[in-house]
């Protein structure tokens, strides 16, 4: 009888602790710095960052800024349900003058850990002229 009481005790607290388990949204880059590499003025300067909610809980990207106006990041509309991915696109304005590139992305949403900062790096090169 004692016995059937503890095994009951027992599957009733293992029942409720893994009811009490909070769900929470996970993000997680597939990279956190994409790297432009050398790249030409004036060509296309749109690149993604992939990622995966590993949460149990939808994910929602609330805001998404660039540490300076020449970058434009595009956040997802939708909540990305559990084991989906989604990106973010960031388009860097390549008529800048030449030089290095390096910018910051924060990301803000419900994830686990709410706040999260991606980079970009590369180099902007003067575009090359055909010589005909």
């Amino acid at each position: 009888m004692m016995k059937k009481i503890v095994l009951i005790l027992f599957v009733s607290l293992l029942a409720f602790n893994l009811n009490a388990q909070e769900k929470k949204a996970k993000i997680e880059f597939k990279t956190e710095t994409v790297d432009y590499g050398k790249v030409e003025r004036g060509s296309n300067g749109v690149r993604i960052f992939e990622f995966t909610n590993t949460g149990n809980a939808p994910l929602i990207i609330s805001k998404v800024n660039s540490s300076c106006g020449c970058t434009i990041p595009k956040k997802p509309e939708e909540p990305i349900m559990p084991g989906k991915t989604g990106i973010i696109e960031v388009k860097y304005d390549t008529k800048r003058p030449v030089g290095p590139i390096r910018k910051a992305i924060t990301v803000i949403s419900n994830a686990e850990t709410p706040t999260k900062v991606l980079k970009i790096k590369g180099e902007l090169i003067e575009a090359k002229v055909a010589i005909q």
